[in-house]
């Protein structure tokens, strides 16, 4: 069992490098097999199978880019940071940082006698 391991280790993709690599095949290969359908079915259909296989390359590519991890190189003499932080202590962005958007319940506001007085307006006032 130890040594079907060691053989399924070769077949995962482990950098970006490597992603990139069997994107280019998926590509080298799809655009063969649209090469086929064009001779096997001339006209709008072949185009439109021809069409597809190279348009599942950009799906199977995302999925693959997306399923591994961006190296982030460390700056000299910082301490890595992760994401295995808190989530109060994260940098939120969009809706995360309005809680009210995701609870439908808006902050209280301060009522009108807790804010600053207008300052007065001499400019229309007839007793000055």
């Amino acid at each position: 069992m130890a040594m079907l391991k060691k053989i399924g280790r070769l077949f995962t993709i482990k950098s970006r490098f490597e992603a990139w690599l069997v994107i280019y095949v998926i590509a080298l290969g799809s655009v063969e097999r649209g090469q086929h359908y064009l001779a096997q079915y001339p006209g709008f259909g072949g185009w439109l199978l021809a069409a597809a296989c190279t348009g599942v390359v950009f799906i199977a590519g995302a999925k693959l880019l997306d399923s591994i991890p961006k190296a982030v190189p460390a700056a000299a003499g910082a301490p890595a940071i992760s994401d295995s932080r808190p989530i109060g202590l994260r940098v939120r962005s969009g809706s995360e940082s309005r809680p009210w958007l995701r609870t439908d319940s808006r902050p209280t506001r301060r009522p009108a006698s807790h804010r600053a007085a207008p300052p007065e307006d001499r400019t229309h006032n007839p007793d000055y």
